[in-house]
Order: C-alpha cells, then structure tokens, then sequence
C-alpha cells in the first residue's frame, strides 16, 4: 500500500515538474496552457524550444509546452523552404494553429531563435507590427538581418499576458483563417 503511495506521488509529481512556469506566476491570473509539436520542425526544434521558453519568461497567463508524443498538440512546427509564416491566433486551449518555419529567412541570416519566438508571438495573438526596431520582436524582418532580439518588448509581452489573461484567448478566433507571412 505504501510502495503504491509513493509511486503514485512520484507519478504525479513527474507530470507537474514539466509545466512549472518560468515567470513568477500572478495569483490573479489563470495558467492557460497550450501544447506545440516539433516533430516537423526539422533542424529547428532547439530554436523553437528557445523561442518558446522566451515567451514561457516573458507572461504567466499562458504557457506553452512540447506535447507528449502521440498527442494533439495546439500548434504545429514545421520546417519549410518558404519564408517563416504562421496562423494569428491568439489559439486557445482546443484550438489549432500552425508556424511554419521557413528556411528562406535562415538562409538571408536571420537569427532562428527570433524567428520562432516571432512566429510564436503570432500564434499568441500579435500581428505584425513593421517599426524596423530591433527591439519590438514584432517588427521581424523590417529589423535589420543583424538583429538577433528575441524577447518581446514590455507591450507585447502586456498584450499576450491581456490575451489570456481571463483564463483563455479573449479575442476569438475559431477557424484560424488568417495566415501572416513575414516577408523581406
């Protein structure tokens, strides 16, 4: 009975370890989480997995997770010749988004961690927002080649913390029907 116990303890500590939040969690705040599979992402998956942790730093009203393997998962990673494009969400639990990480950009030299923490701030619910500073992460490719930023700057992460701030995506977007390419 006790050799059950502790399994069962251990078990179910194993499944919270994995989802401990980087940021300092606001009690206030209901935790939305949001699952994504690299399994496409080719030679990207450690970028992705940095882009993703950026933004697990950056706001605690969601957080983003690998999905287990066999799972569906929130959002899709998939590694193309294209340039780095992905739905604008903000994707909610249920919901379904896709970023598509174009080699392209890679190619011209831009960094792959920004990249995906850009990509992933699309599937959080910010567009584009083409001011050329390297500071404001949104800016993508209208920052120069050289910048290699990858943290949000202070409104948007304030922006993706509002949208999930109630516990799921405020703004609704059921089909995901909109696609942001990020072009040169």
């Amino acid at each position: 009975m006790l050799r059950r116990a502790i399994i069962g303890v251990l078990a179910g500590a194993a499944l919270v370890l994995p989802f401990a939040p980087a940021a300092q969690a606001d009690p206030g705040v209901q935790l939305v989480t949001l699952t994504y599979d690299d399994s496409q992402a080719g030679e990207f998956k450690t970028a992705v997995a940095q882009g993703v942790s950026v933004w697990n730093s950056r706001v605690t009203s969601v957080r983003i997770v690998k999905a287990a393997a066999g799972t569906r998962a929130n959002v899709r990673v998939i590694a193309d010749p294209g340039w780095p494009r992905a739905n604008l969400g903000p994707v909610r639990p249920g919901g379904s988004g896709t970023v598509w990480f174009g080699r392209q950009a890679v190619q011209q030299g831009y960094n792959v961690v920004r990249i995906a923490a850009h990509e992933f701030g699309h599937i959080l619910g910010l567009p584009d927002n083409r001011t050329g500073r390297c500071s404001d992460l949104m800016s993508g490719s209208s920052a120069p080649v050289s910048c290699a930023n990858a943290q949000p700057s202070s409104a948007e992460a304030s922006r993706v913390q509002s949208n999930y701030a109630s516990g799921f995506a405020a703004r609704h977007n059921d089909d995901q029907a909109v696609l942001i390419v990020d072009a040169g």
